[in-house]
């Protein structure tokens, strides 16, 4: 499953970052990386997602979240 298919208030592992490797390095470097938790807070209807990694939001498109991979999400609610 990828990141926008994800419901809010969830929290996932990353298992996979299939994304263009300049994409995969900025994503690295903000926390994002293979096995990190990473909590769904919002999805908005231009596709965009909100999620929180180690404590820090962020926004990405749609595009970028169907690139992220995760698994084992359980209710934070």
């Amino acid at each position: 499953m990828n990141l926008s298919n994800g419901l809010i208030g969830h929290t996932y592992i990353v298992e996979d970052i299939q994304l263009e490797s300049s994409i995969m390095r900025r994503l690295q470097m903000l926390g994002l990386t293979q096995g990190t938790s990473v909590e769904l807070l919002n999805k908005k209807r231009n596709g965009a997602l909100i999620f929180k990694v180690r404590g820090t939001r962020f926004a990405i498109g749609k595009n970028v979240a169907e690139g992220i991979l995760i698994g084992g999400g359980t209710d934070e609610q």
